[in-house]
């Protein structure tokens, strides 16, 4: 079948297909069974894997313990149980409650007046009344007079309460001795993905005895938390409405 064969009527349709990518090819591949699970890889070795770069302190001495069996910042006598080194796993709790309330108020107005003429240009000024009539005057030949007001409200009131763990793993260590944590957790309920990505740097010192440590001890964090399926393709707007909303200045 060529190229050739296809009817005008037809072109449109195969346009309006191609026009969305690959997440129409997507969705049609996931006609009649759930979304599929991402496969388990290397974060280092993801697309978009970038390493973490952040300003060092200067080196100093590791402290030293001679003729001793304690090992810095260890929790058991012989053996420490945290994770330390990449590829280490350890728990982080996500604890979030922000609660926002705002409220702006504005107006302006503004009214203006301005006039123009001239007394004498060359002699010109007495074609006004010739022009214009008889009772125009050249001092006032043009009067212009404007005004304009504006009033603005805007509110914002949001809740957001997030609680939950998930467990990641150790993919960096920096000079300093800090630990790049990467974590992703992926669940599917009633053909609905579900996707939770936790990442950022954590001091050793802040991983407690049982192997877990706080989000908001994280610096840099990045919480994401989202997903796909039947129902969140339902809840958002259709490609063509956001093609429209991102182009249309009104």
């Amino acid at each position: 079948m060529s190229w050739r064969n296809f009817s005008r009527p037809a072109w449109p349709l195969f346009l309006a297909l191609l026009l969305p990518g690959c997440g129409v090819m997507t969705a049609l591949s996931n006609t009649g069974r759930a979304p599929p699970l991402t496969p388990i890889t290397n974060p280092n070795a993801a697309a978009n894997y970038q390493p973490v770069s952040m300003p060092m302190p200067g080196p100093g001495e590791a402290p030293q313990s001679p003729d001793s069996l304690w090992q810095s910042n260890a929790r058991a006598f012989f053996k420490d149980e945290r994770a330390s080194r990449v590829g280490d796993i350890l728990t982080v709790l996500v604890s979030i409650n922000d609660d926002a309330n705002l409220k702006n108020n504005t107006s302006a107005a503004r009214t203006g007046t301005s006039s123009f003429g001239f007394g004498n240009f060359f002699g010109l000024e007495n074609l006004v009344p010739k022009i214009f009539g008889k009772n125009e005057n050249s001092a006032t030949l043009v009067g212009v007079t404007g005004s304009g007001s504006s009033t603005g409200t805007g509110a914002i009131q949001r809740n957001e309460t997030v609680t939950l763990s998930l467990a990641g793993e150790i993919t960096q260590i920096l000079p300093n001795g800090n630990l790049v944590v990467t974590a992703r957790q992926e669940m599917e309920v009633n053909s609905e993905l579900r996707v939770l990505q936790v990442a950022g740097i954590i001091r050793p010192e802040d991983i407690t005895s049982d192997n877990t440590v706080a989000s908001d001890q994280m610096a840099e964090a990045r919480i994401g938390y989202g997903g796909t399926g039947t129902l969140s393709n339902m809840q958002a707007p259709r490609v063509g409405q956001q093609v429209v909303d991102a182009v249309m200045p009104y």
